[in-house]
């Protein structure tokens, strides 16, 4: 039985004016995030992902396309009329270092959300919202009086957690959320996100570039490559059915565990470097790396179903 749509884009795009130019950060993206499901974006660095998700939070307006929150139009709200969705939509950075304020103590940090939206009636109700925030997020009540140089870095994003659910929000970007911490840490938090949507029924965009951690957490997944979205469908039959030539390189590149995975692995070397976003190639913007590109390569490339729920933007499945 389908879950019901919590939020949906349509031909979102991004462009910022640098001295060289026009950059395309994103362009002509489209997906939808169904209630209780956690899509994951996958790409490069410079891909576009981080633009998304901060497109998705007002930090930037898009320069065109739509999004759709519960079936509202919210693009164009002006800063008053958007305030209640900031509420249902949260933000977990990157990095925990310097995403939390020096001079202020983890419980601070954690109650500011409380104090902006007026949460709390009372101090007493501020330390008790506080306090029960930190327990979830696998925190001592008691760390509430410590400055953010006194915690580890998993610490640290287990605040930042936190911070993000003081509203009780519906929608939670979490930006490259682990991709910080060690190996070991990465694990728990993601395991501490997977228990916390569980437990209050969240809804999660996932950024990030290691796949391994995505296919985990994920429900569906869309792979972008300078600005575009270039395959999505479902996380199990894109990670056991990969189509683009792209996600395929992509996938080649995670780490094999296994005597089985290393034998059957086969890393694929992509050749040149990622075009300039300033002045993006006509057609499919792949062509320039892709090993199969040809002449029908300059024509922007139409999507394909590969499957149920797996669609590829690639002229090999015309």
């Amino acid at each position: 039985m389908s879950q019901k749509e919590l939020l949906r884009v349509e031909h979102l795009k991004k462009y910022f004016q640098t001295p060289r130019g026009t950059l395309s950060a994103v362009e002509d993206v489209s997906f939808r995030i169904e209630e209780r499901q956690t899509l994951g974006v996958v790409g490069e660095s410079g891909c576009g992902k981080s633009t998304v998700g901060k497109m998705l939070l007002d930090i930037y307006r898009p320069t065109g396309g739509k999004i759709f929150y519960e079936g509202k139009d919210i693009t164009a709200l002006s800063p008053k009329e958007r305030r209640p969705y900031v509420k249902k939509m949260q933000l977990v950075w990157q990095d925990p270092y310097s995403s939390l304020d020096p001079r202020l103590r983890a419980g601070d940090i954690i109650a500011e959300p409380i104090d902006n939206f007026r949460l709390a009636a009372n101090r007493a109700e501020r330390a008790e919202k506080v306090e029960r925030l930190m327990q979830m997020c696998g925190l001592y009540p008691e760390m509430a009086t410590h400055y953010p140089h006194q915690f580890s870095g998993g610490q640290r994003q287990r605040i930042c957690i936190a911070r993000a659910l003081a509203t009780d929000p519906e929608f939670v970007v979490c930006d490259e959320a682990v991709s910080a911490l060690d190996v070991s840490i990465q694990a728990q938090i993601i395991n501490l996100l997977k228990d916390l949507q569980d437990e209050l029924r969240l809804t999660y965009l996932f950024i990030s570039h290691d796949l391994n951690i995505v296919h985990f957490i994920s429900d569906e997944i869309i792979v972008m490559y300078l600005g575009q979205i270039v395959e999505r469908g479902t996380m199990e039959t894109v990670y056991r059915n990969r189509a683009h030539p792209y996600t395929k390189a992509l996938f080649s590149a995670t780490p094999a565990f296994t005597a089985a995975e290393k034998q059957k692995k086969q890393r694929i070397l992509l050749e040149g470097d990622v075009p300039s976003p300033v002045d993006p190639p006509k057609g499919c913007r792949f062509r320039g790396r892709c090993p199969y590109a040809d002449k029908r390569c300059e024509e922007e490339p139409q999507w394909h179903a590969v499957e149920d729920n797996h669609f590829v933007k690639c002229r090999l499945f015309d």
